[in-house]
């Protein structure tokens, strides 16, 4: 384990990596999916503040760090005109588990609940990103994911308390961050398509 002050470099390089898609989503080049960018807003939020009632410490600053550059990212996605805002049945189950997420950690008060509900509510949110980086990555930025990947990987290297509430939410990301990377970098949806 490093020490746990590495956080925020994980911290730093997220916000880095986040400023570049929220540049991007400014000026067009990339066209965020509102509703997902929406439930990575609360998702996050919901598992920070789940992190922080059980006194994760450091560690969860990485969650805050994925919810507030979701957010602005969220909120530049008005500014973007090729941005899409569709709402669908699935958008909505998505954000009815970020909701009974944070109704168990209210009614409960175990954590564990509100984050495992926030990481399957923002799993099924970025099923659209992933299809679309799928399918069209040249509407998607990779280095919001590399420095995101990069973060997560930092921040778990930190962690001294392996339980739940410290790594659940990280090695998320790490997973999530992973997978978007590797499909917008290298478009193997496109190179797939064209060997078929």
């Amino acid at each position: 384990m490093i020490d746990e002050r590495f956080v925020f470099l994980a911290v730093a390089l997220n916000l880095f990596g986040g400023s570049t898609y929220l540049i991007d989503t400014i000026k067009g080049k990339v066209r965020p999916n509102k509703v997902t960018w929406f439930l990575w807003t609360l998702a996050p939020f919901i598992a920070f503040a789940a992190q922080v009632k059980q006194g994760v410490g450091l560690v969860s600053l990485m969650t805050m760090t994925a919810w507030v550059v979701a957010f602005f990212i969220f909120f530049a996605s008005f500014l973007n005109k090729k941005a899409d805002w569709k709402i669908t049945t699935f958008d909505l189950t998505c954000g009815l588990l970020s909701l009974i997420g944070l109704a168990l950690w209210g009614i409960t008060q175990v954590g564990n609940l509100a984050i495992l509900f926030s990481i399957l509510a923002d799993g099924l949110a970025a099923i659209p990103i992933i299809v679309k980086s799928y399918r069209a990555p040249e509407t998607e930025n990779s280095k919001t994911f590399l420095f995101g990947a990069i973060s997560a990987l930092i921040t778990l290297f930190t962690i001294k308390q392996w339980d739940f509430a410290h790594y659940a939410f990280s090695m998320y990301i790490l997973f999530i961050c992973l997978i978007l990377f590797v499909l917008i970098k290298f478009k193997i949806g496109k190179k797939i398509h064209l060997q078929l």
